[in-house]
């Protein structure tokens, strides 16, 4: 690591040895610092906050995984130079179109993005066969491996662009390598929703589900559209 790096971890240490406040800091109860500062460097980022403020709204978040890392290794767990190496081993392993699996570089590269894909979601499917990432499932299908706490428009959005690449691989796909649109379909169906008179949360969600994918169908990202929308109140 570099010497930035030590001296943070080393901060965090002595914080953590001398300070009681930061002594008490459990996995739990850092959560909802996570959260909040993981929000606030999307603000920073969406509302074009000058290069410092990035910089800065980066440092908290980073200071999440250092104390996360740092509380994991007093109770002999790991530590950060094993979370660093966790992660480079997941980049080496998931992105077998730029790495081969030693880590040495292949010798070409993919052309189409929809190559990169391919290959991403095949080394993600190769990995589960294998064990090699912890599951956090929230249901089957589209939704197994996402994040259960994920916002629920960001969630359908990550469900539904699943479900397409899944029909994709299975064969359902046109000449050009697109999910065939189809408006009754649940997945990959373009049919602008029609508002109707509510009566459970059930149909709720399914005209919620519709405004998400008609927004994907468009190019549009609904879930900074609703927090666009709701900072304008």
């Amino acid at each position: 690591m570099s010497a930035a790096v030590d001296r943070l971890v080393e901060v965090v240490r002595l914080l953590r040895e001398h300070c009681l406040w930061t002594a008490a800091l459990t996995h739990a109860s850092l959560v909802t610092y996570l959260i909040e500062e993981s929000y606030e460097l999307v603000e920073a980022i969406e509302d074009g906050h000058p290069e410092e403020d990035l910089k800065g709204e980066l440092a908290d978040v980073l200071l999440q995984v250092v104390l996360h890392s740092e509380i994991a290794r007093e109770r002999g767990a790991f530590d950060l130079d094993g979370v660093a190496a966790a992660l480079t081993d997941k980049m080496v392993r998931r992105n077998r179109h730029v790495f081969t699996a030693d880590g040495a570089l292949q010798p070409s590269f993919p052309s189409t993005v929809e190559e990169i894909i391919a290959s991403w979601d095949e080394a993600k499917r190769r990995e589960k066969h294998d064990g090699g990432d912890s599951p956090r499932l929230v249901g089957p299908g589209a939704l197994e491996g996402l994040p259960r706490h994920l916002p629920a428009l960001a969630l359908a959005q990550k469900a539904l662009g699943r479900a397409e690449r899944r029909r994709a691989l299975d064969g359902l796909a046109s000449a050009e390598g697109a999910p065939i649109p189809r408006a009754d379909d649940p997945v990959s169906g373009t049919r602008a929703p029609v508002a109707p008179a509510f009566a459970t949360e059930e149909e709720l969600g399914e005209f919620l589900l519709g405004v998400v994918r008609e927004a994907r169908a468009r190019g549009l990202d609904a879930e900074r559209a609703l927090r666009t929308a709701v900072a304008s109140l």
